[in-house]
């Protein structure tokens, strides 16, 4: 019986559902995480009759068909893009962009990632570097002798060296954008890397040409909504039961069908 096979893949759909919205709810504390959300779609159809199909001599037409789908997929899971709240920290490299773009870092591979965690920290050569280790592109490095450093809206980085009293410009940090962010691949640790399908990064400098502006001593939060997960949740867990009670009512089905012969 075929319902056995279309429920099949409506359970199995559910639980991949399931652990798209685990995986928001893990990462609910994660700075700079973007949702995700998973999107499905209906499998072949056996048509038994073609609507518009000839029902008689004179001429009549069927104005609609008989179809029988077989079940359903997952299609893709894109990330939500949208802006998270962002909160105060008090730690002077701790940045978020208010607005459209991703820092850009340089990772151990050669590849370059993007995100839009904003933690840095200095290496022991004075690098801006996030918390992995990986230094931010273009490269800024502060001086050692520094007592403050301060990031102003458009991404320059200014120090205050020794008892100066007029700030040194050390660096400029840049955002990169995409025509399209959903196609960014995930790499972990925070990080997307770039794709066909996300086209290629275009660089610029914060707060101009439609690129955010930065905020020094905030970060960016998690765009998760827990009400929205758990109510999402719900919805998945009673999609699998209903489907697992279809396998259930179609395998009596069989059994009385197998007893009546």
């Amino acid at each position: 019986m075929k319902a056995l096979y279309i429920a099949s893949t409506g359970m199995a759909a559910q639980e991949r559902n399931v652990e798209v919205i685990s995986n928001n709810i893990a990462n609910m504390r994660t700075t700079g995480y973007k949702r995700a959300r998973a999107e499905f779609q209906d499998l072949l159809y056996q048509v038994q009759r073609q609507a518009g199909s000839t029902t008689s001599e004179a001429g009549t037409m069927a104005p609609v068909g008989i179809e029988v789908g077989s079940g359903v997929r997952t299609a893709a899971t894109p990330r939500v893009m949208s802006q998270g709240s962002v909160a105060p920290t008090e730690k002077e490299l701790d940045v978020a962009i208010r607005g459209e773009g991703f820092f850009v870092v340089q990772m151990p591979d050669g590849r370059t990632g993007y995100t839009r965690d904003g933690s840095f920290e200095r290496s022991p050569e004075g690098q801006l570097v996030n918390v992995d280790g990986y230094e931010i592109q273009p490269g800024i490095t502060i001086p050692g002798n520094a007592n403050s450093v301060s990031i102003s809206p458009d991404g320059t980085v200014e120090v205050f060296l020794d008892n100066d009293t007029t700030p040194t410009t050390v660096g400029q940090l840049q955002l990169a954008r995409f025509v399209n962010k959903a196609g960014l691949s995930s790499a972990g640790n925070n990080l997307f890397v770039e794709t066909a399908s996300s086209g290629p990064a275009q660089v610029g400098t914060p707060n101009q040409d439609g690129m955010g502006d930065l905020l020094q001593e905030y970060l960016e939060a998690s765009n998760v909504n827990s009400v929205t997960e758990i109510a999402d949740l719900i919805a998945a867990q009673r999609a699998y039961e209903m489907n697992a009670r279809v396998i259930s009512g179609a395998d009596e089905m069989m059994q009385s069908a197998s007893q009546l012969r």
